[in-house]
């Protein structure tokens, strides 16, 4: 008499319905859960929505706050703030549109415009770790200097007309009737190249080893000091390449760009489910997070009848449930 064997399929079936995903996870998924259900109320509500180009448009529309809020996303998983990046992203589109202005060459405007960045968040590295500032006052002050060199370099704003910055500003990638612009692209690679070096390198496990706790972190004998410099000098990279990518999307420069972005950056990463304090956070979530306050402003253009007001108090809204259910999070945890 042969044993009764279970199928396979219903095997296979079995485990797929009894899979739980990793708690670490769960942020990450709630926010695309979020991002899913927002498109599909827009795809019922407003015709058009679904069009897969409305999706294309939201990286095209974000892809400066993405590349930020990876940036921002180093710093906040060491348990530290980037008050600055907003300002240094006002900084690069005026170094930009002033150098170009000045007849330098494209090549070398942008270089300078990414060395600006990087070393302004060097700085405040230096001053977060070795001078034990908080990261709060420190980036302030980052914040205060970038703006004000704005204003040191014009209180005007500048037009950018350099043929190369204007063809790399059009320049799409098309795939049938669809396109999306290379700086989308450029943005995807920067959470792709982030992504990796938290997940596969020293670098990166050093990061959250910071944000969870740094006085065990320099026990273990990790690069502590190194790490902590070195994610506020990659914030502020972040933060002049999408100043970078700003000016090639408005193809100006002007000391009142960019005010409050900072914010923004931080309320995605918090909505992409990285914990304030540290430890715990991916770069796909600020991602995700980015896209969610992209498409409330989506729905908010489709309708026509909303204040651009409602962005604001929706952000505001999401945020604290993201940071309630975050303080609740943890307090479960053993």
């Amino acid at each position: 008499m042969s044993a009764t064997t279970v199928p396979a399929a219903s095997s296979t079936w079995d485990r797929v319905k009894g899979y739980r995903p990793p708690s670490r996870f769960l942020p990450v998924i709630a926010t695309l859960a979020l991002f899913v259900g927002l498109f599909g109320a827009g795809g019922v509500r407003y015709e058009g929505f679904s069009d897969p180009q409305v999706l294309l448009s939201l990286l095209i529309d974000n892809a400066f706050l993405i590349v930020l809020a990876v940036g921002v996303t180093f710093v906040i998983l060491t348990g530290g703030i980037d008050l600055s990046v907003g300002s240094v992203v006002a900084l690069s589109t005026m170094i930009a549109a002033k150098t170009l202005e000045m007849g330098w060459s494209p090549y070398l405007s942008m270089t300078a415009v990414l060395a600006t960045g990087t070393l302004l968040g060097l700085l405040m590295g230096l001053l977060v770790h070795y001078f034990d500032i908080q990261p709060f006052i420190a980036t302030l002050a980052g914040l205060f200097l970038a703006r004000g060199l704005t204003y040191l370099i014009s209180v005007e704003s500048i037009s950018i007309n350099d043929e190369t910055f204007t063809q790399l500003a059009f320049k799409t990638i098309r795939f049938g009737d669809y396109y999306v612009r290379w700086t989308a692209v450029v943005a995807l690679l920067v959470v792709a190249v982030a992504a990796y070096v938290l997940a596969r390198t020293r670098f990166g496990r050093t990061v959250y080893a910071i944000g969870g706790s740094e006085s065990s972190a320099m026990l273990m004998g990790l690069r502590v000091a190194f790490t902590k410099v070195g994610v506020y000098v990659i914030s502020g990279f972040c933060a002049s390449l999408a100043g970078l990518m700003f000016s090639l999307y408005i193809l100006s420069g002007n000391s009142l760009h960019a005010i409050g972005m900072e914010l923004d950056a931080i309320a995605a990463v918090v909505i992409g489910g990285t914990l304030l304090t540290g430890g715990r956070g991916y770069v796909v979530g600020s991602l995700l997070g980015v896209l969610v306050l992209g498409i409330i402003k989506t729905l908010i253009s489709f309708d026509g009848t909303l204040s651009s007001y409602w962005i604001r108090i929706i952000t505001g809204v999401l945020l604290l449930v993201f940071v309630v259910v975050q303080r609740f999070a943890s307090r479960r945890q053993p």
